[in-house]
């Protein structure tokens, strides 16, 4: 889940014809407006290099304790830091910790954060920050929709899962407040110092080590979350510690962040400014790519996919990530099994993904995709196969056998939502047109903003939903634990007690190969239950101007733009 010419600005007529030139700002791709020459002749004047994006949705939180999806973290990525981050190879390398020692028990880790670490307002980054921001996530009053990744540490989960009271008596609240105190101070993670963070997990996690560049790790400034809680919602007060700074945002617009001269590693970073376009429409982020307005554009539309082949500015590689529908598993007939294996095997994935997508997917039959290895044994995907298979016949016994077990006579008229994007609608018209002609099942499509759908799903009001996953860390339990009775992002609202107890052991076992077999066990089941549809494993298409080095996409992030430089 991750070039151009350059203008001389030789008069203020010029840079003022610049600035009117283009949009976001005037911009132009790969140029930006002059800055003025701060005294310097014309020709020793440097141009500052900005690179020019794409970013399908307005963001719905800027606050790595809050956010939640692509549309957040593609921005968050390249303003915050965490302890890690993460090579153009997938090496866990260091990022505000400079070292860090693990125990033998594998139970505690103590990060040393490196020397002069400062905010973008000047303000020191301490391990206080880290211990406030992870339990800023894991207090139940801020509602992360992203707590349960902090339940690796002792005590996370308790504290996360506090029934807050919905009294206004004083004193009942201050109880409350009171046990909540408690709890907080009973979490695994400890500011020893501010250069020494001590984290204590409730389990050894083989993954936690990666889980720390993940956005949700990232710190937050203790200071500025408590005098302005809303500080992540404007330019003018965002305050941040990653390579960039926001600096503007034109809400449903456009953003734009610029190099941030307090950042440890800022000789590394050679791009003075990036912008992000709000884009919902691929055609149109296109076709400004290619009238010089974009540098980078992802996604890419299907139909100009297959002419791309043979581009140098065309970039293809593996994506952990999966598309698939939600069931709503609470609403009759999705509640019956043999309803959702029917609208699954009824699904012909390989015409999907050569003649809609058209973008390298493959077919998807089961939930984690290729890209995770097996400890030494392959790829865990691999490893697995297909746990099923697309089957006409059955599928109409199925649907006949579920539906008369639920006292209906036919299938009711479903709607499915997505959100807004040229790829979701073709390929939601390819499954209603699918289910239409294979069991005689109608559909009504619906599109809402990302965020209505993200919305929707968490409050159940829906039939069928296009859902998608990208991996937060490459692991196969990045995608099992979602559907864990009462998980944050079950969206289908799926529950099975044996699939429970597979993913605990999966998550408590050190051992790789007890870890690998229970998840590959639950995985079946999964399969057997089918609480989504599983459509196809994600790849990532995107165009970049050729003047454009140093961009690097690991295989579950977006395109990475930090250490991006754009020659003349």
């Amino acid at each position: 889940m991750k070039k151009k010419s350059y203008f001389s600005f030789l008069t203020v007529f010029l840079a003022a014809m610049l600035m009117l030139a283009g949009c976001f700002g005037g911009e132009k791709a790969s140029d930006s407006p002059s800055n003025g020459d701060n005294g310097k002749k014309p020709e020793e004047a440097k141009t500052p290099k900005v690179l020019h994006l794409n970013n399908t949705e307005e963001p719905g939180a800027l606050h790595p304790g809050l956010a939640q999806g692509t549309h957040d973290s593609w921005i968050l990525e390249g303003t915050f830091e965490g302890l890690t981050k993460k090579t153009p190879e997938g090496k866990i390398v260091d990022g505000m910790a400079k070292d860090w020692e693990i125990s033998e028990d594998g139970l505690t880790y103590t990060f040393h954060l490196k020397d002069d670490m400062k905010w973008s307002n000047g303000d020191p980054v301490t391990a206080q920050d880290f211990e406030y921001a992870w339990k800023f996530v894991l207090n139940p009053k801020s509602a992360s929709d992203y707590a349960y990744q902090l339940y690796y540490v002792k005590g996370g989960e308790k504290y996360n899962s506090y029934k807050l009271t919905k009294s206004k008596d004083p004193k009942k609240l201050k109880k409350q407040d009171e046990e909540l105190k408690a709890l907080e101070d009973q979490v695994g993670v400890k500011a020893k110092d501010d250069k020494t963070l001590e984290v204590t997990l409730a389990e050894a996690t083989p993954y936690f080590l990666d889980l720390t560049n993940f956005y949700t790790y990232y710190p937050i400034n203790k200071k500025v979350q408590e005098e302005n809680p809303k500080w992540y919602t404007e330019a003018s007060t965002f305050v941040s510690n990653g390579a960039f700074k926001l600096t503007e945002w034109k809400h449903k617009e456009s953003l734009k962040i610029e190099k941030n001269e307090n950042y440890y590693d800022k000789d590394s970073i050679k791009l003075d400014a990036v912008t992000f376009a709000v884009i919902d429409n691929e055609t149109t982020a296109y076709n400004m790519y290619n009238s010089g307005e974009l540098d980078l554009v992802y996604p890419i539309p299907q139909d100009v996919l297959p002419s791309l082949e043979g581009s140098k500015a065309f970039h293809n590689g593996p994506d952990l990530a999966t598309y698939y529908y939600n069931l709503n598993n609470k609403v009759k007939p999705f509640n019956n099994v043999k309803v959702r294996r029917a609208l699954s095997l009824a699904i012909d994935r390989k015409a999907i993904v050569e003649n809609v997508a058209q973008g390298g997917q493959k077919p998807a039959y089961s939930l984690v995709p290729p890209g995770i290895p097996e400890g030494d044994n392959g790829d865990y995907q691999e490893n697995g196969g297909n746990l099923f298979s697309e089957n006409l016949d059955e599928a109409k016994k199925l649907l006949a056998e579920g539906l008369k077990e639920e006292g209906m006579k036919e299938m009711p008229k479903l709607t499915l939502v997505y959100n807004t994007s040229e790829a979701h609608k073709k390929i939601a018209e390819a499954v209603q047109q699918m289910w239409k002609k294979n069991l005689g099942v109608n559909i009504k499509l619906e599109n809402v903003e990302f965020q209505v759908k993200i919305d929707r799903e968490h409050a159940g009001d829906f039939q069928v939903s296009r859902g998608g996953w990208s991996g937060d860390y490459v692991d196969p339990m990045t995608f099992m634990d979602l559907f864990v009775t009462g998980g944050p992002y079950n969206d289908a609202g799926w529950s099975n007690k044996e699939y429970d107890k597979y993913i605990n052991t999966a998550k408590t076992s050190m051992d790789p190969e007890t870890r690998m077999s229970a998840m590959h066990s639950a995985e079946k089941i999964f399969a057997e239950e089918m609480p989504v549809v599983p459509i196809y494993f994600y790849t990532k298409p995107y165009v970049l101007k050729e003047n454009v080095t140093g961009v690097f996409t690991p295989i579950n992030k977006y395109p990475q733009y930090i250490y991006a430089d754009i020659e003349k």
